[in-house]
């Protein structure tokens, strides 16, 4: 792991050294505003979850999700129109209030609350993250403050310290804050028979699956991890007339015939951790590229990021709620046992069951969140890859990209269809507890 640590640093050294292309510049020192502020620390969080190893996509769709709440509730507190999520998420209080009839400067209110939160959610991030954080903040704290009398300045940082705290404070007893072994088990039972999950890979960690209690998290819209339960997975069979062989079958020879269409889609869609912005912070991507092409205003900018990051959160949870209540054996092990022991998939099978689709669970509850905030045929480009070579490509909806999310799985070798289409459906159920939540008065 020593490898994956300094690869890790190395590349955030490249991120330390590109500020410009986050858009903290000298010429926005007079016009910053606090929507920028906002997707400004977004985008470093994205670069964190990136290159810090133990984010894993349920461990990064957390933190993203605490993010979001904390610049909603900060936002919300000074906003005519914006309704505190307290009482609505799960065990969330009262923020505590701004002072009445004070002034407050909303930029440097978001400043100081994503600066604090993303310094404690991603505090285990290496050195050279932690001074990217810190260059960061020493930036935009002097950018926002500029000609600011200094009782606002205190005022606003204070208040949004204040509110991050207590977002912080709430997350500390949701059963996903302490992350032991990167999420590995230290001791874990596997199921036998051959119908169950083994492991995929020759990694020492990675012979116990990754993060087998996260469906038992305090999730944050639905009730809990089992309210968007999913019927069970074909039975299991090597018989090669039943629906299990079959579903085994499309995906051995759709790697076979892979057209370069199908590859292209399976490698933008791959996501790996260390070497993207895992799943959630993709859609995350999505939404701040959308944010910024129409020049997005403050309140419904926490609005989405918060919705979205509940969304995402809740998908993880009641995704590994599903994976480990039905421990499902992986495509690559049931191939190379019935019909080649030399077939490889075209993307690394991930360390934990099969059944769903992750990728289909939370691209289904994003979809059906972003649905709602931006309309039905809501056309985007999406370059979320571009940076590491990857065409932008096109959709002309939301569902059209979740759905496409979810099929990549099977192109990459990873998932049978039973996982990718019950899973977007699991999003969709998951993504409408998100659309229930009261944003507006």
């Amino acid at each position: 792991m020593n490898a994956i640590r300094k690869m890790a640093a190395m590349a955030m050294l490249v991120v330390l050294a590109s500020f410009g292309a986050l858009g903290v510049t000298a010429a926005q020192a007079s016009t910053t505003q606090p929507q920028e502020v906002l997707r400004t620390w977004y985008k470093l969080s994205l670069e964190l979850v990136r290159h810090t190893p133990t984010y894993s996509p349920p461990v990064a769709s957390r933190s993203l999700a605490y993010l979001g709440v904390t610049a909603f509730e900060a936002v919300a507190a000074g906003s005519g129109e914006l309704q505190s999520l307290a009482g609505q998420l799960n065990g969330l209080q009262a923020v505590p209030q701004r002072e009445a009839g004070k002034t407050y400067d909303e930029a440097v209110v978001v400043q100081a609350a994503m600066a604090f939160s993303a310094q404690n959610f991603f505090e285990n991030t290496g050195p050279t993250g932690q001074r990217a954080m810190a260059k960061l903040e020493s930036k935009l704290r002097a950018e926002v403050s500029a000609n600011l009398p200094a009782d606002v300045v205190i005022r606003s940082e204070t208040y949004g310290r204040v509110a991050a705290a207590h977002v912080l404070a709430w997350s500390a007893d949701d059963g996903g804050a302490v992350i032991e072994n990167m999420g590995f088990p230290m001791q874990y039972q596997l199921t036998p028979g051959a119908a169950h999950w083994a492991p995929t890979s020759l990694i020492v960690q990675q012979q116990k699956p990754l993060l087998p209690e996260w469906g038992k998290n305090r999730t944050f819209a639905m009730p809990n991890g089992a309210a968007c339960a999913l019927s069970a997975p074909p039975a299991y069979s090597e018989d090669k007339t039943s629906e299990f062989y079959r579903q085994a079958l499309e995906v051995f020879q759709t790697k076979r015939d892979m057209t370069p269409e199908q590859r292209a889609i399976a490698r933008f869609w791959s996501d790996d951790p260390m070497l993207s912005p895992t799943p959630p912070g993709h859609w995350v991507s999505i939404a701040l590229q959308i944010l910024e092409r129409d020049n997005v205003g403050l309140d419904k900018s926490v609005d989405v990021l918060a919705r979205l990051g509940v969304a995402e959160a809740d998908a993880f949870i009641g995704c590994w709620d599903a994976k480990f209540q039905y421990d499902l054996v992986r495509p690559v092990t049931y191939i190379r046992r019935t019909m080649d022991p030399k077939w490889e998939p075209l993307l690394i099978t991930p360390p934990f069951p099969e059944y769903p689709s992750g990728h289909s669970t939370q691209s289904g509850a994003a979809a059906e969140v972003l649905t709602k905030l931006f309309g039905e045929n809501f056309a985007f480009e999406d370059a979320t890859r571009e940076g590491d070579g990857l065409k932008p490509r096109a959709f002309p909806s939301f569902w059209a990209a979740a759905n496409e999310a979810g099929i990549s799985r099977l192109y990459g070798g990873i998932h049978f269809r039973a996982a990718i289409e019950r899973g977007l459906e699991q999003g969709r159920c998951i993504g409408a507890f998100t659309n229930a939540l009261r944003t507006r008065r």
